[in-house]
């Protein structure tokens, strides 16, 4: 493991219930249910490429946090942290796929009238060794787990650990009855704004950058937060752009050999990244950019992660 950067990844762990290509997943079979959550998600990639991470989140005492409870422990996520509650289950997320393998969340399962394990989150206490707090939006989108988050990008700031946000806002985790492409609402953006200007890093996806920032370009969001952050915008298989360390560029994206499903290209991205930061920035994002292609090959956003080895395998094999 790498001892040198370890990372706490804070939020979600849930189910992603992905429907027959073509088919809606609350009415249509055969379903496949894969393990996921964008921080959970990530928590596994950096420990698949071998980065030492652990994860800080909560889930429901039920089958699917057993599920998570093998999945952590065969991956070597630290677990000390997470929290079980009896009374509320872990998330089910209806995932409506194209033929294509693109992807719309379309609402949950599960909830039994008290809300989702994730949604209550409790207080949290970051390992003193941590480097790198990584987590998204998500958790703002409910009372108690939002109070949880400012009170670990707190102790963050107190203690000199470097926040890295993922954007993946997801319009129906706000609203069940958003469309699935809808935008922030005022309301969201002026929760979500704090969030953003204690970053060292923040990576949004083009809609995201325009919802959020009116721009595009990584360099002007940049200068429109106080701390001036690094910045990173995904644009599916369009080029990836960047402003890292006082410079941008932009990396090509690349094509695996076929497209199953793109759930977890994202966050395998952000593990890629982090897990490279010591490189330069455009071998961390040529890095993260092969790891958000190699899982979309496979079904999921954890069982297709590549290790080091298979990235690397990868990358000599193209130009």
């Amino acid at each position: 493991m790498n001892s040198d950067l370890p990372v706490v990844c804070l939020g979600e762990a849930l189910i992603d219930r992905l429907g027959p290509p073509g088919g809606d997943p609350a009415i249509d079979g055969p379903l496949d249910d894969r393990l996921g959550g964008a921080p959970a998600n990530v928590a596994c990639g950096l420990a698949r490429l071998g980065t030492s991470v652990a994860f800080l989140g909560r889930l429901g005492a039920d089958a699917i946090g057993d599920r998570f409870a093998t999945l952590f422990l065969q991956r070597g996520v630290d677990v000390d942290s997470v929290q079980w509650d009896a009374q509320r289950p872990s998330r089910i997320v209806l995932v409506r796929r194209s033929a294509d393998g693109e992807r719309q969340f379309r609402g949950f399962a599960g909830d039994e009238g008290l809300g989702f394990a994730d949604q209550a989150l409790a207080s949290v206490e970051l390992p003193k060794q941590a480097r790198w707090l990584l987590t998204g939006t998500l958790p703002l989108a409910a009372h108690a787990s939002a109070d949880s988050l400012r009170g670990a990008v707190a102790q963050s700031k107190a203690r000199g650990i470097a926040l890295a946000v993922d954007v993946n806002w997801r319009p129906t985790f706000w609203d069940s009855a958003a469309r699935p492409d809808a935008g922030p609402s005022q309301q969201a953006i002026e929760l979500i704004r704090p969030l953003l200007e204690q970053a060292a890093l923040i990576k949004l996806a083009r809609e995201e950058a325009i919802w959020l920032f009116g721009s595009t370009d990584p360099r002007a969001i940049c200068t429109q937060l106080p701390q001036e952050p690094d910045v990173v915008v995904t644009d599916g298989a369009e080029p990836v752009r960047w402003w890292m360390d006082g410079a941008s560029g932009t990396q090509p994206a690349f094509h695996p050999p076929q497209v199953v499903d793109t759930t977890g290209a994202g966050d395998a991205f952000t593990a890629g990244l982090l897990h490279r930061w010591s490189a330069s920035p455009a071998e961390r994002v040529r890095f993260a950019s092969a790891c958000g292609a190699l899982v979309c090959a496979g079904a999921g956003g954890i069982d297709p992660q590549p290790t080091e080895a298979q990235v690397e395998a990868f990358l000599g094999g193209v130009s």
